[in-house]
């Protein structure tokens, strides 16, 4: 697996810089708007006011996120927390120590003939992956048309913007797509079928996640990231201007549209304005993982998957 990594370009663990600053390899999903924190901290400086040269990687697969996090070849994820919670659940290392995005900024986008949530019968809908993420939110979406999962096909396909790819060549026939992706999907003529957040409200999406291995050892490099992640999300707001121009670079999109995305996850509450970890959202990520087999039927503790200590240090 690490050859693999490192063959991708991700070579491995913490180390001093030249100049006294220390490295981090910070991994991402995908290319979408609930990562504009962490490209905002990169750009304004703040990882480095913290001492810590930063690289981001994109990885469009949640699996290789979390065995990069076990083998020290990225250190901090910014990912979908499905896997962390069975890791931990299971007695592993992997835990949240903060929160990304509460709340779920999808749209049902699906190709231009199809008009409702019946009419995915027979269809190939994409997702992230097989075990993450969107993968466990397409049966609370067809359930409400009566359909059943032996009904359509789950493909996964990888991140969002993959997914607006193939939706465009007629590989998969709908997806759920966060914005700006899904503004570019109706204006191509592509059907909405409605907010993902009217079918599942509470939803712990995206968390910051590690290896407490590495976690307990760095302590301050961790603690420091925290904080410059705390700016960069409050960065948003504070310095607007900034902020749609790296959503609109990053996002591969006009500012127009980047500002759009902005402002509707501010409207919507997606992003969590402390980086604190939803309960909620959690806990109905651990009743889907309990419906889909992948760990028991036991009372949800959030003190099981997460880690509070680091973030409150942050604070301090």
């Amino acid at each position: 697996m690490l050859g693999l990594l490192v063959g991708l370009g991700i070579v491995a663990a913490t180390s001093v810089a030249a100049e006294g600053t220390k490295q981090l390899h910070v991994a991402i999903v995908s290319r979408t708007i609930f990562y504009l924190p962490v490209w905002l901290a990169a750009e304004k400086g703040y990882f480095k006011d913290e001492g810590l040269d930063v690289r981001i990687d994109v990885f469009d697969n949640a699996e290789k996120i979390n065995g990069a996090l076990r083998e020290n070849a990225v250190q901090i994820a910014v990912s979908t927390p499905e896997s962390i919670i069975v890791d931990a659940l299971k007695g592993g290392s992997l835990r949240m120590v903060a929160g990304n995005a509460g709340r779920l900024p999808h749209y049902v986008i699906a190709r231009p003939e199809i008009r409702s949530i019946a009419d995915l019968r027979g269809k190939t809908i994409g997702v992230l992956s097989n075990e993450e993420g969107t993968t466990h939110l397409v049966p609370e979406v067809t359930r409400s048309a009566g359909l059943r999962p032996s009904d359509y096909t789950v493909k996964a396909v990888g991140g969002a913007p993959t997914r607006w790819r193939l939706l465009r060549s007629g590989e998969i026939d709908a997806g759920l797509q966060p914005f700006p992706l899904s503004y570019e999907a109706e204006a191509a003529g592509f059907s909405n079928l409605g907010p993902l957040a009217n079918f599942v409200p509470d939803w712990q999406f995206t968390s910051v996640n590690v290896d407490l291995r590495w976690a307990e050892r760095h302590r301050a490099e961790l603690v420091g990231a925290l904080r410059a992640l705390q700016r960069g999300l409050d960065a948003i707001a504070g310095d607007p201007a900034s902020a749609v121009k790296v959503a609109a670079r990053e996002l591969q999109t006009d500012e127009k549209l980047a500002e759009r995305a902005i402002r509707d996850t501010a409207r919507l509450g997606i992003l969590t304005p402390k980086m604190e970890i939803s309960a909620a959202g959690t806990r109905r990520v651990h009743q889907a993982l309990i419906a889909a087999g992948l760990v028991r039927d036991e009372p949800f503790g959030l003190e099981r998957v997460s880690d509070a200590r680091f973030l409150q240090e942050s604070r301090r």
